[in-house]
């Protein structure tokens, strides 16, 4: 995991990096660039770093979940008896595992650490799913953790940000200048501020869209994972019984796009979707084993 760290920021400041030349070419001075890298930075990291930290806390409290210390039932004996398997044959620590009170079928994961996160079901998938289709629920779950991929959301997201905050105000004084005549000895008026407003709202459309996307490719590498660990032929049942669904979530905002159900969309709305349409999940998968 520290690698893959190591490996995705060192990417990114070369970007930024790369950035900097650009702005310089654009008259900004490298002070007042380092200021916009820093301060960028500070807030676009920032958010993402604390919300990554707090996230199995977050997800406790948003869904009212009940972590199993001691399993009451067959179902919960075996629900951490599943993870457990499954995160040994992954390689991680044992996660959490918790119930949330809801009506659809759904389950996530969250956590900092690949080696102390939360894997959370809800009732209805308890209710309305097969021990097999739970199964592979778990280890679409459990290759999430494994894939790190809360950890590479999180750093994913720090970099958009500070883009977003960094190209708006960088572009934001090009254009109040230009707008303004470029008069000297002037402070920010509100106009800046309006523009910047503006452009992080446009820019940040666009991050948007960039985290998205690769939250949708990161549900394929989850599914391949969980019909490792429990058999495709589960899997698929599982993505068909959410299609049946209609893979309806109630999750929260902040934690929606690491539950399992998701992806209906069409048109522009589809560039805004965590999750790929379940039809294509599931023939992907069927694609996979043909190949």
């Amino acid at each position: 995991m520290f690698t893959r760290i190591a490996l995705f920021l060192a990417t990114n400041l070369a970007v930024l990096f790369l950035a900097s030349i650009v702005m310089s070419l654009l008259g900004v001075s490298p002070d007042q660039m380092a200021g916009l890298l820093v301060l960028g930075a500070m807030f676009g990291f920032g958010g993402s770093l604390v919300s990554l930290l707090t996230s199995k806390w977050m997800a406790k409290r948003a869904t009212g979940a009940h972590v199993i210390t001691q399993p009451r039932s067959e179902a919960e004996r075996w629900l951490v008896d599943t993870v457990r398997r499954q995160a040994q044959a992954a390689g991680i620590g044992m996660p959490e595992v918790a119930i949330y009170d809801a009506p659809e079928i759904n389950a996530f994961a969250t956590g900092a650490n690949r080696n102390n996160a939360l894997v959370a079901v809800s009732t209805g998938l308890l209710r309305n799913m097969s021990a097999d289709e739970a199964e592979a629920v778990l280890g679409h779950e459990i290759a999430h953790v494994a894939n790190g991929d809360m950890v590479t959301m999180a750093l994913l997201q720090g970099v958009l940000n500070t883009f977003v905050i960094v190209l708006a105000r960088v572009v934001g004084g090009i254009v109040d200048g230009y707008l303004s005549g470029n008069r000297e000895g002037e402070g920010r008026g509100m106009a800046y501020f309006a523009i910047v407003l503006v452009l992080e709202m446009v820019f940040g459309l666009f991050a948007t869209m960039i985290a998205m996307w690769f939250s949708r490719r990161r549900e394929f590498r989850a599914d391949a994972g969980g019909a490792q660990l429990a058999g495709r032929h589960k899997m698929i049942a599982a993505l068909e019984k959410l299609a049946l669904n209609h893979g309806h979530s109630t999750l929260p905002n902040q934690i929606a796009a690491f539950g399992i159900a998701g992806g209906m969309g069409e048109g522009l709305r589809r560039l805004f979707l965590s999750h790929p349409p379940l039809a294509e999940r599931i023939a992907a998968l069927r694609a996979s084993a043909a190949a």
